[in-house]
């Protein structure tokens, strides 16, 4: 019997598992490094290397033959890393290279170790401090620093990779402090995922010191086990305290040096580098509108601004910057007013042209820079090169796509709309992929919905034409910013290919807010998400209508996860003369409850604008509800807390209004289970499919 979809997507962890990712490329490209589990349903993730002339691939460190396969010792920080990375395997999920790509330091089940990529030795340090979190190697290969219990340790290595010598540079002052980790805003919101960077000579390092003592402390039980104590976190809700973060320079010989800059002003660290020709910070005001680029003297710790940034909205942090060339030159991106387009500067001029949408900086090798972008479609993302030659685009088909680049060499990886699956190749070879091919092929239409363009897809049954029946329809959006929904890959509609096989036709719409289209598209709802959000999903069902007038808009559903799950509640709250039921998963209802970063760059400080806190809550809206709504919630949630969903529920019974809410016992903002990925599929369809008024027998 032919597995089922949802089945298949639980056990392949939405087919994540078997996929190579990670890549290095050594320093004299011969070689690329890259993780990837040994199957379409292995959790437990190796470590590889793939030959660039050959092609051929070695398998460099197996979990399972380490003896440290589990998971069940993980140190706390790196539980709440994967969570932060939404990473959903095991076994070596992350690693770390010297220089020349030669040496790979990572952390297994919180033992650390170090492997030669050259000859496929892989070997414990025995000296080092457990729980181990985040290795990585100097530059020269002779040190590897990691993390434990809060301070930041260097251990040395001999000639034969030998430990010794393992010492803390810094220790944790009080069990707020910690030292070499991000913080949660920086990893859940400035996708800054360390805490430390090594000086070129493997020297020094820069290291963030964090101190949570003003953060708030939430905390977070477990109902359905009592005997258990309640977890506390700090978490920085909308207008309240950051957790204080400062930077040091930490010698190997015991120096240390504090860096200087106006923590007052600039309180976010975005991110740091150092090259050759010293550190490099990045620091941002509270309300986003200012950063500060900055030049560190390593000596004495004083900085040097290199440049300054305004926005009159917000500045938006793109990855991969700052670099700086072979030559010198500073790699940064701006937000063109005048051509509305975010684009690539080296030195001091832009080097894109305008409509040419910059999405990130994946390398800097010599006078070349690797980027991504998109033109014309954000459903499209492609990798182009710049070059005092000239610009090129590396990639052809329609697709998203990334890649890497060392000493000329170029890694491509992605996925296009014309078949399932992900190809990764250099040069002639390709990095095989083991991650299963679902059971169902998407039928997948884009359009362009309404005056505004609105990207949209729509998915139908398969099999279904035209005019043999009615179709209710669900919308399926996120909606919100940093994320799309509508892009050109064919594995993206696979879900949404299921739920079109269980009766609807699914409408999925990237509305203002979303990325790839320009500043003015994102920044349009500052003030107010939920204006412009719904309005644009209104507008994509109603081009989905015209264009199939087969679609029943008397009977619409729409669902959601996270920001679409916020969605989904409020278009029934407040536009159920469309919205006819909804399913609304982790949902943010009341935004003065979601963190600093995130919020306050959309909505402002809840003091300073409180209008906008209550134009965008779900809490004031709970007496209009008219129409079927179910809540979904995992319990164990330190993103979006289970509170938002509770109080919702609250307000709605206050008001005695009907709905369902389905608590998850043990699941955080991911649901990795495969037991509960798997059957909330089946129950948001049951649910869907009875508040619609469908025969539940089975689709039509």
């Amino acid at each position: 019997m032919t597995m089922s979809y949802p089945r298949q997507s639980a056990r392949t962890r939405r087919f994540t598992l078997g996929a190579p990712r990670g890549f290095q490329i050594a320093a004299d490209g011969s070689y690329v490094a890259f993780l990837r589990s040994q199957s379409g349903t292995d959790p437990v993730t190796c470590l590889w290397t793939l030959d660039t002339a050959t092609g051929a691939e070695r398998l460099i460190a197996d979990p399972v033959k380490l003896t440290r396969a589990g998971d069940e010792d993980l140190p706390a920080a790196e539980r709440a890393r994967r969570e932060r990375a939404r990473e959903q395997a095991g076994g070596i999920v992350g690693y770390a290279t010297d220089r020349d790509g030669g040496l790979a330091a990572f952390a297994l089940a919180g033992r650390l170790y170090v492997a030669d990529l050259r000859s496929g030795a892989v070997r414990p340090l025995n000296g080092a401090v457990e729980p181990v979190f985040d290795p990585r190697p100097d530059p020269r290969g002779r040190h590897v620093a990691y993390v434990s219990g809060g301070a930041l340790r260097v251990i040395g290595l001999t000639d034969d990779a030998q430990a010794a010598d393992d010492r803390a540079l810094a220790t944790p002052e009080s069990d707020q402090v910690s030292y070499g980790t991000a913080e949660f805003i920086a990893a859940e919101e400035m996708n800054r995922m360390r805490g430390y960077w090594w000086a070129p000579d493997g020297s020094a390092l820069l290291v963030a010191r964090v101190d949570e003592t003003p953060v708030r402390r939430w905390h977070i039980a477990d109902p359905a086990n009592p005997e258990r104590p309640a977890t506390e976190v700090a978490y920085p809700a909308a207008g309240t305290p950051n957790a204080y973060v400062g930077l040091v320079i930490l010698g190997i010989d015991g120096g240390r040096v504090s860096v200087a800059w106006d923590r007052g002003l600039f309180p976010y660290v975005v991110t740091a580098r150092w090259d050759q020709r010293g550190p490099l910070i990045v620091v941002q005001t509270r309300d986003q509108r200012m950063t500060h680029l900055l030049q560190v003297d390593p000596h004495s710790g004083e900085t040097t601004l290199v440049r300054e940034d305004h926005d009159p909205v917000w500045l938006e942090i793109v990855p991969g910057v700052p670099a700086r060339t072979g030559a010198g030159d500073l790699v940064w991106t701006v937000a063109d007013a005048e051509t509305d387009t975010r684009r690539l500067v080296v030195g001091d001029d832009p080097v894109t042209p305008a409509g040419l949408q910059v999405r990130s900086v994946l390398d800097v090798d010599g006078a070349s820079v690797l980027f991504t972008a998109s033109e014309n479609d954000p459903a499209e993302v492609h990798v182009y090169v710049y070059s005092p030659e000239g610009l090129n685009r590396l990639t052809a088909e329609p697709g998203v796509y990334s890649g890497r680049r060392t000493a000329g060499v170029t890694l491509l990886t992605g996925s296009r709309l014309d078949r399932l699956g992900t190809v990764t190749w250099v040069g002639a070879a390709e990095i095989v992929t083991h991650a299963e091919r679902p059971v169902l092929t998407p039928r997948v239409e884009l359009l362009r919905a309404g005056p505004r363009d609105v990207r949209t897809a729509v998915v139908l049954p398969t099999g279904w034409e035209p005019g043999t029946s009615r179709l209710p329809v669900l919308m399926d959006p996120y909606g919100g910013p940093h994320a799309q929904r509508v892009v050109a890959v064919q594995r993206a509609y696979c879900e949404a290919q299921w739920l079109a096989d269980q009766g609807f036709a699914v409408v999925i719409a990237d509305g203002r807010g979303t990325p790839g289209r320009g500043p003015a598209w994102e920044q349009a709802v500052r003030g107010d998400f939920a204006g412009p959000i719904l309005d644009d999903q209104i507008s994509a069902l109603e081009a989905a209508a015209r264009r199939h007038p087969d679609l029943d808009l008397s009977r619409v559903g729409i669902r959601g996860w996270s920001f679409g799950g916020w969605l989904a509640a409020l278009a029934v709250l407040r536009r159920p003369d469309v919205f006819h039921a909804a399913v609304a998963g982790a949902p943010v209802t009341d935004w003065a409850l979601y963190d600093t970063h995130y919020t306050e760059r959309y909505l402002g400080l809840p003091d300073e604008e409180p209008e906008n806190y209550a134009r965008n809550s779900l809490i004031e809206d709970a007496g209009k509800l008219d129409r079927p709504l179910l809540l979904i919630h995992g319990l164990a949630d330190d993103n979006v807390v289970a509170a938002h969903t509770l109080r919702l529920s609250s307000a709605l019974l206050a008001a005695g209004r009907p709905h369902t809410v389905l608590p998850l016992s043990g699941v955080t903002h991911m649901t990795p289970q495969e037991v509960v990925a798997e059957n909330l599929l089946h129950l948001q369809v049951h649910f869907l499919r009875s508040a619609l008024g469908l025969d539940d027998t089975g689709p039509p």
